[in-house]
C-alpha cells in the first residue's frame, strides 16, 4: 500500500522533473561540504561508474517511478562530484604561518574592510624569502596608514611591510567559515600594514582582467565627479560595484532598513537594466512603421538586452551575485528568442543548474540562497494567481488601474517573506519596516535611477550626460533618505538569535517541496518549515566562547554576553553578539564583564574556569589553578597540557580554532571549530610543517 502511494506520487511529477535537477545537485553539493574529512580525487572514479550505471538503469527500468528515484540518486552523486572537482581544481597555496616582512605584488582589486580601511588584493605576491610553491596566489592587505595610498592603481606593483596570516577560521564552532570562502577565491593570506606604500612599477594593464578593472575604476571616478557626495558613491556602487567610498553609516542604514540589496549588483539591477533596454528597443522601433511591420522587434529587443547584460556583467566586476543574475536573465532572454515564456520555474531551474555546475560553492552563499528564494517565490506566487478568478478580474476588470500597485505591494511582501529566513540566519537581524522601505524605494530605483544611468551612459558619448546624472542623483537621494528615515524608526531592526546549522536546509527543502511537488504530499514541506522554525525558537547559545587566539572570552551573564576586552578581537566580538541576538557593542559587553567579574577566575554554573593571559606566568601558578579549576585557559602557554583540568593552550587553539563551552549538570561540554568543520582541503594549513630559519629555529 505504501509502495503504491509513493509510486503514484512520483508518477504524478511527470513534466516537472527538470525543476528537481538543481534540487538534487544541491543535496549532493551540500553533502560534500558537510563532510568532516576531505575525499581524495580517487573518489571521483569511485563515484563516476555508479553514476553511469544508475543513469542507464533509470532509463532501462520499466517502472517510471523507480527510474525517477535512480535519476535522483545519480544527480545527487553528480552534485557531490562537481563540488569535489571544483575544490581540488581551484587549489592554490595557503600561507602556513604568520608572516611579518616585505610584501610585494600587483594590485588587482581595491575595496574597503568592515572597519572602513582601504584594502587591496595583490596577485603573484612576493613575501620575503618564502619560496614560490609556498607563496599564495593572492594576498589581501588592509592599510592602516595613509602614506603612499596614491600608488594604489590597477595593475601597479607596490611594496610595503606588513603582517599576513592564513585566512582565519570560524569565530565560533558552527559559524561562518572564512577559510572555505577564501579557498574558492584563491586567497591564501590576509593581513594589514601600518607602513607606507612604495611604488615598484607603474600600472601595466597586461591582461583583459586588469584592463577591465582599470575601466571600472575610471567609470567609478567619473560618476563620483558628476554626482557629488554619497549619492555619487552609491551610483558608482550600483554601476561598477565599487563600494570603497560609501560611508559606513550609509551601509548601516541600508541594512537596518532592508535596502542593502539595492547596493549589491544582483537580480534587481540586472533585471531593471535589461528590462529597460528591451522595452526601449522594442517599443522605440515600433514607432517606425517599416520596423513595426517587417522586423521581429521582440527578438531584436532581446538580443540588444542580452548584449547590455553582458556589458553590465563586465563593467560591474563579474562578482558571483552578478554572474548569477546574468545567467537567470540570459536564460529568460533566450526563452524570448525561442518563443518560450520568459519567466517560469523552468527558466529558474535552468539558471540554478548552470550556476551550480560552474560554481558549486555558491550554494553556501547568502546571495545565491536569497536570490533564488525570492525569484522562485515570486514566479510560483504569480503563476498561482494568474489562474485565480479574483486576480483575473483585477487584471482585466474595471479596477485594472490598481493592478500594478497591488502587484508591487505583493511582490515586495513575497520577496521579503521568502528571503527573511535567510537574512535572519546569515545576518542575525530582521527589518521590521523592510516592506515600507522597499515600497518607497524600489519603484524609484526602477523608474528613475536605472533608466537615468542608461541614459547617462549613452549621452556621455556626445557630452550631454549632465541632466540624466542629475536625475539619477535625485532618485538616489530619495532612496538614501528613505533608508535613513526607516533605519531610525523605533525598533526598526530586530536581532535574531543564531539557529542550528540544519535549520536553514530544513526550511529550504521544505519550501521547495511545498512549491514544486504535485499532490497532497507537498504539505510535508510545510510541516518541515514549521518544525524548523519551532526548533529555531528554542535555540540556545553557548555559555562560554573563546576566540581562536585566546585573547577574547565571552561568558553568558543573565541572557547577555560579557566580554573580557573593550577593544581588540573586534570581529569575534561582533559575530558573537550578533549570533546572541544582541544589538549592543563590544564596549557595552565589556561593561557587563567589569560589573560581574573582578578577576579572570569565574564560575559558570557548577564549572570553575580560570583564564591566564600574561606570557611570563610562573608554571606553579598554572598548576595550582589547574588543581582548583575544571577548565584552565592559558593562550600563551606552549608546554604540554596540565593533567588535572582541561587545559587550553596556544597549540590547542592553533589546531582546533575557536572554542565553545556548554555547561550542564554533568559539567562542561567543550566543542571546537575544528570538530565542526573537520579536516578539509581549505583548512589543513596547520598540518604543514613550518619552514626553518637559517639558525635552525622555526619561523
Amino acid at each position: 500500500m505504501a509502495y503504491q502511494i509513493v509510486k503514484d506520487a512520483l508518477n504524478s511529477q511527470r513534466g516537472r522533473l527538470l525543476l528537481w535537477i538543481p534540487v538534487c545537485l544541491s543535496i549532493g553539493i551540500a553533502l560534500y561540504f558537510q563532510l568532516r574529512f576531505e575525499p581524495q580525487r580517487g573518489w571521483i572514479s569511485v563515484f563516476a561508474l555508479p553514476v553511469i550505471l544508475i543513469f542507464w538503469k533509470s532509463y532501462a527500468h520499466r517502472s517510471q517511478a523507480v527510474g525517477i528515484l535512480w535519476r535522483a540518486v545519480a544527480l545527487i552523486a553528480v552534485g557531490f562530484i562537481l563540488a569535489m572537482l571544483r575544490s581540488h581544481t581551484i587549489a592554490a597555496p595557503v600561507l602556513g604561518w604568520r608572516y611579518y616582512g616585505t610584501i610585494e605584488g600587483r594590485v588587482v582589486a581595491i575595496d574597503r574592510s568592515a572597519s572602513n580601511k582601504l584594502r587591496v588584493i595583490l596577485a603573484d605576491p612576493k613575501l620575503g624569502k618564502i619560496s614560490a610553491p609556498r607563496t599564495p596566489k593572492f594576498v589581501r592587505l588592509s592599510f592602516h596608514s595613509e602614506a603612499g595610498l596614491e600608488h594604489l592603481k590597477p595593475g601597479a606593483i607596490i611594496r610595503t611591510t606588513g603582517s599576513v596570516s592564513p585566512p582565519f577560521g570560524p569565530a565560533e564552532p558552527g559559524g561562518f567559515d572564512f577559510q572555505r570562502h577564501a579557498w574558492f577565491l584563491q586567497l591564501g593570506a590576509v593581513g594589514y600594514t601600518r607602513k607606507p606604500v612604495i611604488l615598484i612599477a607603474a600600472s601595466d594593464l597586461n591582461s583583459y582582467a586588469l584592463r577591465l578593472f582599470d575601466l571600472r575604476v575610471r567609470i567609478s571616478t567619473y560618476i563620483q565627479r558628476k554626482i557629488p557626495d554619497q549619492k555619487g558613491a552609491f551610483a558608482a556602487a550600483i554601476v561598477t560595484g565599487d563600494r570603497a567610498q560609501i560611508d559606513p553609516a550609509i551601509l548601516t542604514n541600508l541594512r537596518r532598513s532592508n535596502l542593502a540589496h539595492l547596493l549589491a549588483i544582483s537580480g534587481l539591477h540586472m533585471g531593471l537594466l535589461v528590462g529597460f533596454i528591451f522595452a526601449l528597443i522594442r517599443y522605440g522601433l515600433a514607432l517606425i512603421p517599416f520596423c513595426a511591420l517587417y522586423l521581429p522587434l521582440k527578438k531584436i529587443g532581446a538580443i540588444c538586452a542580452l548584449v547590455a547584460g553582458v556589458s553590465y556583467l563586465q563593467i560591474s566586476g563579474g562578482a558571483i551575485a552578478t554572474e548569477r543574475a546574468f545567467i537567470m536573465v540570459g536564460v529568460m532572454l533566450v526563452g524570448v528568442l525561442l518563443n518560450r515564456p520568459a519567466l517560469t520555474l523552468r527558466a529558474i531551474a535552468i539558471a540554478a543548474t548552470i550556476l551550480l555546475i560552474l560554481r558549486p560553492e555558491s550554494l553556501t552563499q547568502a546571495g545565491f540562497q536569497m536570490s533564488f528564494a525570492a525569484t522562485t517565490a515570486l514566479v510560483a506566487s504569480f503563476e498561482f494567481l494568474k489562474n485565480q478568478r479574483h486576480w483575473q478580474i483585477l487584471q482585466f476588470g474595471t479596477f485594472r488601474v490598481l493592478q500594478p500597485i497591488i502587484a508591487l505591494v505583493m511582490s515586495s511582501f513575497i520577496a521579503g517573506a521568502a528571503t527573511a529566513p535567510f537574512s535572519a540566519y546569515h545576518f542575525n537581524q530582521f527589518s521590521q519596516y523592510g516592506l515600507l522601505a522597499n515600497l518607497l524605494s524600489v519603484p524609484v530605483m526602477g523608474t528613475i535611477v536605472m533608466p537615468s544611468a542608461v541614459a547617462a551612459g549613452i549621452l556621455s558619448l556626445v557630452g550631454l550626460e549632465a541632466l540624466p546624472f542629475w536625475i539619477m542623483g535625485q532618485g538616489i537621494a530619495w532612496i538614501l533618505g528613505v533608508a535613513d528615515f526607516v533605519a531610525n524608526l523605533p525598533r526598526s531592526s530586530r536581532a535574531i538569535v543564531s539557529g542550528a546549522g540544519m535549520m536553514l536546509p530544513m526550511i529550504s527543502l521544505g519550501a521547495v517541496i511545498l512549491i514544486l511537488w504535485r499532490g497532497r504530499l507537498k504539505w510535508i514541506g510545510a510541516g518541515c518549515v514549521i518544525v524548523a522554525f519551532g526548533i529555531w525558537t528554542q535555540a540556545k547559545r553557548p555559555d562560554v566562547l573563546i576566540s581562536d587566539t585566546g585573547r577574547m572570552i565571552g561568558v553568558m551573564n543573565s541572557a547577555k554576553r560579557a566580554l573580557n576586552r573593550t577593544k581588540g578581537s573586534g570581529f569575534a566580538a561582533r559575530v558573537w553578539l550578533e549570533n546572541d541576538g544582541d544589538l549592543g557593542t563590544q564596549k557595552q559587553a565589556f561593561a557587563r564583564w567589569s560589573e560581574s567579574y573582578d578577576n579572570y577566575q569565574f564560575k559558570q554554573g557548577n564549572t570553575q574556569i580560570s583564564y591566564v593571559w600574561p606570557k611570563k606566568t610562573d608554571p606553579q601558578v598554572l598548576r595550582d589553578l589547574c588543581d582548583t579549576s575544571d577548565v584552565l585557559i592559558s593562550p600563551n602557554w606552549k608546554e604540554d597540557s596540565l593533567a588535572n583540568c582541561f587545559h587550553i593552550t596556544s597549540d590547542f587553539l592553533r589546531i582546533n580554532g575557536a572554542i565553545s563551552i556548554d555547561i550542564d549538570a554533568q559539567g562542561p561540554k567543550i566543542k571546537s571549530a575544528r570538530q565542526v568543520t573537520g579536516a578539509r582541503i581549505w583548512n589543513s594549513w596547520w598540518l604543514r610543517p613550518k619552514p626553518k630559519r637559517r639558525d635552525g629555529r622555526k619561523n
